[in-house]
Parts: C-alpha cells; sequence; structure tokens
C-alpha cells in the first residue's frame, strides 16, 4: 500500500507545471528492468506483534548493562550522570538544529560557546570549533588545515603508528583527491619502540604535520617535547590526538607545544550507542583560527549592553567559495556537543582530575594482577600508561574473548587487527565503573580460559 500526502488534483498540478502527463514519465532515463521491481514485503503486523518481533532481535544483543567491558581503542565505557540526559530531552535543545538564524537561537549559541570555553580550558588551546562528527574527521580535519595553511607548498604528512589505525584509514580516504598530498610515517616495518625516531628522522621542509596521539593507541603516556621541538624548527606543525578523560591528569597539549589538539568526545558523557553518533574535538591557536572548518560561536553584547552570542567568521564556504573552500563540513554534532558540556560542567575541575585518577589506578590494577598470571604478560611494563594497557596472551585473543562471553566478559581489542605482527596481544581499557572485585573476577576467568 502506497502514502503519499498529495491528492490527486495536486499531482495533475504538479505535472502540468512541468509539463509531464504522468508520473512514470518522470523515470524515463532509469532502465526499465529497474523502474518498478516487485518488492519482497512481507504481510502487515499489528503494533503488538512489531514489538515483540523489535524485543527479540534486541534481546540478541548484550550491553555494557549486561557484561563487565574491559573493551575500549578509542571508545569507552564511563558513567553518565543521570542529569546529563534528562537536560539533554529537554524539547527546546532535543529539537533544536543548527542556529542558522543566530539572532533567535541564542540558548543553543550559548550552550556551544560554553562548549568551546570548555574544550580550551581542557586542551589548553586558544581556540575550539564546534565540532565535529567524530575523533577521526576530526583529526582528518587537522591534515586539511596544515595543507592550506601552507597552501599546498608543504606536501607531506607524518603519522605515527601509534595513532587510532581508524583515524589513518579515514585521512587517507579524506584526503584521496590531493594527488600531491603524501601520508606516510606509519609503515608497519617500523618498530612501535623506535616510531617516534624514525618520524623525526623523516621531519624536513616538506612536512606539513606531524600527527600524534596522547596517550596513544596502546595507551602509553610518551613525552613528545624533542619530536615536537623537531617538527617545529622544520616549520612543521604539529596535531595531537587526545583522550580527554587523560587531560584531567596529564599535561594539556597547547603547553607541550602543539598546534592542533584534535580527539573522540564519546567519554565526555556520551554512551557508547554501538559507535555514534560520536563528537570530534578540534581546538587550535588563534593564528589557525581562519582556517578552521565547522562552526565558530563568539560572545558580543547587543544595543543594550546585554550579552549576546553570535556565530563568526562562518563564510559559508559550502555555498560561497566552493571549490575553493577549504572544508565543506558546516554542522556541528550540536545534541553531542551539549551531552559533553553538561558532563563537564556536572563534574567540574575536581570532579575530573577524580575521574581520571580512578582509571589511572584502577587500570594499573588490573595490569599488575593481570602481569602474575601464568602466560600473559603486560607489554610496555616499563613505560606509564593511562587507563589502557597492552597484553600478550598464551592463545589468540579471538578465542580469548569467545570464552570470556560465558563469563558475561567484553575482553579487550585484538590488536593483531590493525597490527598483523602483535599476535595474541590484548588491548584492555579500566574505566572508573570497573570495581576492584570485578578486576579480580576479570583476571580469575582469563586464567581459566587461557588454560581450557
Amino acid at each position: 500500500m502506497t502514502f503519499t500526502p498529495h491528492t490527486e488534483s495536486e499531482v495533475e498540478a504538479m505535472l502540468k507545471a512541468i509539463d509531464v502527463e504522468r508520473i512514470e514519465d518522470l523515470f524515463q532515463e532509469i532502465p526499465e528492468v529497474f523502474r518498478f521491481p516487485d518488492l519482497d514485503i512481507p504481510s502487515k503486523l499489528t503494533e503488538i506483534e512489531i514489538l515483540s518481533e523489535l524485543q527479540e532481535i534486541a534481546s540478541a544483543n548484550a550491553t555494557t548493562d549486561d557484561m563487565l567491558c574491559f573493551l575500549g581503542a578509542g571508545a569507552y565505557d564511563h558513567y553518565i550522570p543521570a542529569a546529563v540526559d534528562m537536560l539533554l530531552r529537554r524539547g527546546e535543545f532535543y529539537t533544536a538544529y543548527t542556529p542558522y538564524q543566530p539572532e533567535i537561537s541564542q540558548g543553543t549559541l550559548q550552550a556551544i560557546f560554553e562548549y568551546q570555553s570548555l574544550i580550551c580550558a581542557l586542551t589548553g588551546m586558544d581556540v575550539s570549533n564546534a565540532s565535529h562528527y567524530d575523533g577521526a574527521t576530526a583529526a582528518a580535519e587537522a591534515v586539511i588545515l596544515a595543507y592550506h595553511f601552507f597552501r599546498g607548498k608543504r606536501k607531506k604528512v607524518l603519522l605515527s603508528r601509534a595513532v587510532n589505525p581508524q583515524y589513518r584509514q579515514v585521512i587517507r580516504t579524506y584526503t584521496h583527491g590531493y594527488e600531491d598530498l603524501q601520508i606516510t610515517g606509519d609503515e608497519q616495518a617500523t618498530p612501535l619502540k623506535s616510531d617516534l625516531e624514525s618520524i623525526k628522522s623523516q621531519i624536513d621542509i616538506d612536512t606539513a604535520l606531524v600527527l600524534l596521539q596522547y596517550p596513544d593507541f596502546f595507551g602509553r603516556i610518551i613525552d613528545y617535547a624533542s619530536l615536537i621541538d623537531a617538527a617545529h624548527e622544520a616549520g612543521a606543525l604539529v596535531a595531537v590526538a587526545i583522550n580527554p578523560t587523560a587531560l584531567g591528569m596529564l599535561t594539556p597539549p597547547g603547553e607541550l607545544g602543539a598546534d592542533i589538539v584534535v580527539g573522540e568526545g564519546q567519554p565526555l558523557g556520551l554512551p557508547l550507542s554501538y559507535g555514534g553518533p560520536y563528537l570530534g574535538l578540534f581546538a587550535t591557536k588563534s593564528k589557525y583560527v581562519r582556517k578552521i572548518a565547522g562552526r565558530l560561536v563568539g560572545k558580543t553584547h547587543d544595543i543594550d549592553k546585554q550579552p549576546a552570542y553570535v556565530l563568526t567568521l562562518t563564510a559559508r564556504e559550502q555555498h560561497i567559495r566552493r571549490d575553493k573552500s577549504t572544508s565543506n563540513i558546516c554542522t556541528n554534532q550540536g545534541l553531542m556537543a551539549l551531552a559533553s558540556t553538561i558532563y563537564m560542567s556536572l563534574l567540574g575541575k575536581q570532579g575530573f582530575k577524580q575521574l581520571a585518577n580512578l582509571c589511572y589506578q584502577k587500570a594499573h590494577y588490573a595490569a599488575q594482577q593481570i602481569d602474575k598470571l601464568d602466560g600473559f604478560e603486560v607489554v610496555f611494563i616499563d613505560t606509564p600508561f593511562f587507563h589502557e594497557f597492552l597484553v600478550r596472551c598464551p592463545k589468540p585473543v579471538s578465542m580469548i574473548n569467545l570464552a570470556l562471553q560465558n563469563y558475561m566478559i567484553l575482553g579487550g581489542f585484538d590488536v593483531s587487527e590493525d597490527y598483523p605482527k602483535l599476535e595474541n596481544q590484548m588491548l584492555i581499557a579500566v574505566t572508573e565503573k570497573i570495581s576492584k572485585d570485578q578486576i579480580d573476577a576479570f583476571c580469575e576467568a582469563l586464567e581459566e580460559v587461557a588454560h581450557d
């Protein structure tokens, strides 16, 4: 049964206006065999039947409410205060779209302004946009910014192998049309321990950007000072991909000398949600503000000297500059940015520090206990790490994770999927939600499944 909101007389009027006799005539360019295929659609169901079927499908999925989660690799199971969702679902926020008319979107604009201010405080940067689709998109936009900042004269971008593999894949996809742009530095042949030295040796006057991760994909806290200095000496920019939770206890990348900070905002009050929607963080120094993609909200005052918020430096590039635009992204992840703003505001400065410390301490306890298990070894044991660490296992990670499901545990990430040489190695994440008793239960389960 087909539904159309138009009456027959309205359809006739529209066809007459475009000088077409029948609706079917609009599809003449489509090969006849594909025009009106017979669809194998099941018979209609009642609401009760549909609800029952959907519940049955949903029951096949296990969530972090049902299982202990030690899976991270870029998305993390943090506790989200109930107030985040309650405030987020207010009608004026939940239904609001991009503020194309700033003068009547003051509440939305203020929320975005507060988001930008919080991200700047967290990263130690001068300005933040609001925002990108996810961390990978933000990383790709950092590459685009650097390329256009040097007006295409510098054609090399160096990526650390310890940057999230998904970020590196998206960067290559994003820049596929830049035929003269070389994305390099993350070759599989480079050992992870000598990754930074390899990158440093490749920095030259053709380098536009060096992209690092802090903590890196394996959770390690690396001192990038000498590498950042080397990049700046060659005139290149440095972008740092962050885990925002870690900045509750680590030195902000802005103080380390980063020119651009990007990252995944999911840990800031967003549920895992089967992979999205998430939030791309992007902050930079003020000297690069005119190259930022996306939206930027500024604070001023109106004729009555009252505070007023406006979209600023918005060229509406995709409409005005078209093929000359540096990016066509204009819409921010507004609802996600608002969620992270509420989350950070609720935690406050001290709460954020406590959160980071809990993740750090619990992860280190877990690493100590796992390292004691027969057949398991914590890799990079002498390198400081935050709330993620790499473990060498006595058998394939896929087998271990499958067995852990019988204990209602989601195991760590199988890094061999992206790093083939790191066979039987699991990346384990521990957040504040995991208790000491649960870590002990995880260790017992690992011991049992490893020797089955």
